[in-house]
């Protein structure tokens, strides 16, 4: 299956959506009155509309679906993963992250894990009128299997079946029992009213519908009468793509009632704002090459250099681990706004305690100097001829990841090395992605990131690792019939005892903190409790707005 890659995604979101600014907000009612009744609506806004259940929301430019509203594409399941509203899925994750039913009335896995039977529900209908049925259920997956275009991986499916109308069988090439993290983002399309069009006309039978898109500026969502389930307490969401200092100033004037924003805004809180800050699995962290240079690595893009003389040394990878002061990089970068991060998706379930690193400089530089890493006349380290100089990338659009760059070059130089940071478009860094530490954002609230990172095969397997204990545990993992079951397979990968992935082992990441997602949002406004937030500042807020309310 060809897939949207991180990469591609990575392109379009840079290139933005237009910005939108104060003055072109269509929607630019406030809540401040909210229930008084009084307020003239403005332009954009019905005569009609009840803006005591509206809520107006600012995003990113980057979190407008650039292909619609489509889940065979990217919206939902992409890689910034949310529940897609408009669309039912087949289960959902709860706040803890355990799993409840949507769609599904139960589901089953064979005793070889390959085998998945859905049974679905037979009262649910597309805004079209027409009834859901497990044909729909397996159109959408095998769409998304076999689309050219789709960001979604269901590579390891084979087919999807429906048995009868309320009966669904995937069949798979191998136990993935992960599969249900990503089905729990898939909205469901009708297979009679999808067209090449339907992510500018999306038909669903979620939460909400589509009232108006206005491309580069805003969404408008709407209740939708006939959902199956609880009615959402808030009937219209409104959200408007703008830059972080538009974003401010719309919170500042209060044309928006939740506006995201940053660590270097957070003090400039508005007046009748609360500053909402949302916990994430939003992880920072610097791949670190564990190969020699001068050789090739495959991706989707092509082949490219791979290696680093320096880096490949796992004194050195160690050293970097133990020797990088964490809080002091969310003090100094984030302003205090995250946690420490030791792994991708600390704090989950399949998270291990042995990926725990306490800063140790002095352990740091006995690492270096029992590797043979002796410091020269001008204090940084050589070995065998080669000095420990790094070039370290990262997105030249991202303060953040710039300042972390920064950051992580000051605390090196304590220890002997030396690091150069170099910002670069995206087009210009991948070629770097094997031969150069890069500083990279990820997370999701599912186990497959680290598969990605770490497996030997993994998309996601910049620091060129390979450990055949850890994909041994890795795919263990995933053949586990009961996904709770998995969990010690995903830790004996970062950690068995004697092998791994954490630092005390192989190293080949170093990783910084959970960068916190903030927003500025009106006092009276009663955001629901949030899961921890995936990498990307957008859609996942609104996973449960429907049961915002206004006090």
């Amino acid at each position: 299956m060809a897939t949207i890659t991180r990469r591609q995604f990575a392109q379009l979101a840079g290139a933005g959506a237009a910005t939108l600014s104060l003055g072109g907000l269509l929607a630019a009612c406030t809540n401040g009155d909210a229930g008084k009744g009084d307020a003239k609506p403005e332009e954009g806004v019905s005569a009609g509309t009840d803006t005591s259940k509206q809520v107006i929301v600012s995003m990113t430019p980057g979190s407008e679906p650039a292909a619609g509203f489509d889940p065979l594409v990217s919206w939902g399941c992409g890689e910034h993963v949310h529940e897609p509203l408009i669309q039912s899925t087949l289960i959902a994750t709860t706040t803890e992250l355990g799993f409840q039913n949507d769609l599904a009335t139960s589901y089953e896995a064979s005793a070889d894990g390959l085998t998945w039977t859905f049974a679905i529900r037979d009262d649910v209908k597309f805004t079209d009128g027409q009834p859901l049925t497990a044909r729909d259920v397996a159109f959408t997956l095998n769409g998304i299997r076999n689309a050219e275009a789709s960001e979604c991986d269901l590579s390891m499916m084979k087919e999807a079946v429906a048995t009868d109308d309320t009966t669904v069988e995937i069949s798979l090439d191998k136990p993935f029992n992960a599969l249900l993290y990503t089905l729990a983002v898939i909205g469901i399309v009708p297979e009679h009213a999808y067209d090449d069009s339907y992510g500018d006309h999306p038909i669903g039978s979620g939460r909400y519908m589509l009232e108006q898109w206005d491309k580069g500026q805003q969404v408008i969502l709407k209740a939708n009468p006939d959902y199956y389930g609880d009615a959402p307490k808030m009937e219209r969401v409104v959200v408007v793509f703008m830059e972080e200092d538009a974003s401010l100033a719309a919170a500042q004037s209060g044309q928006v009632d939740v506006a995201y924003t940053a660590a270097t805004f957070a003090d400039n809180q508005p007046m009748g704002y609360d500053l909402l800050n949302c916990k994430s699995v939003d992880s920072r962290g610097i791949s670190l090459p564990s190969v020699p240079a001068g050789g090739t690595k495959k991706d989707e893009g092509g082949e490219y250099a791979a290696g680093n003389d320096v880096t490949c040394d796992l004194a050195v990878r160690q050293a970097i681990n133990y020797g990088v002061d964490r809080e002091r990089m969310i003090d100094n970068v984030l302003n205090g706004y995250g946690t420490v991060a030791y792994s991708v998706g600390d704090g989950m379930p399949w998270s291990s305690t042995d990926m725990k690193c306490t800063t140790d400089v002095e352990k740091a530089k006995k690492l270096l100097d029992d590797g043979g890493w002796a410091a020269g006349a001008d204090g940084i380290r050589e070995k065998d001829g080669t000095r420990a100089t790094l070039d370290l990338y990262y997105s030249a659009g991202d303060s953040v990841r710039q300042a972390i760059a920064a950051e992580f070059a000051n605390q090196m130089k304590e220890l002997g090395i030396e690091v150069n940071i170099k910002g670069a478009s995206w087009d210009d860094l991948y070629p770097h992605q094997f031969t150069d530490p890069v500083v990279w954002g990820w997370g999701t609230n599912a186990p497959t990131e680290t598969y990605n990172l770490f497996y030997s095969a993994g998309t996601g397997n910049y620091a060129c690792y390979e450990n055949a204990t850890v994909d041994g545990y890795l795919d263990e993992a995933l053949s586990t019939p009961r996904v709770e079951d998995s969990f010690e397979f995903w830790k004996k990968a970062q950690w068995d005892g004697t092998t791994g992935f954490a630092p005390q082992g192989d190293a080949p990441w170093v990783w910084f903190a959970n960068v916190d997602h903030l927003y500025f949002a009106k006092e009276n406004l009663k955001v629901a409790k949030q899961k921890p937030h995936p990498h990307g500042h957008g859609w996942s807020l609104v996973n449960n707005v429907d049961q915002w309310t206004w006090a």
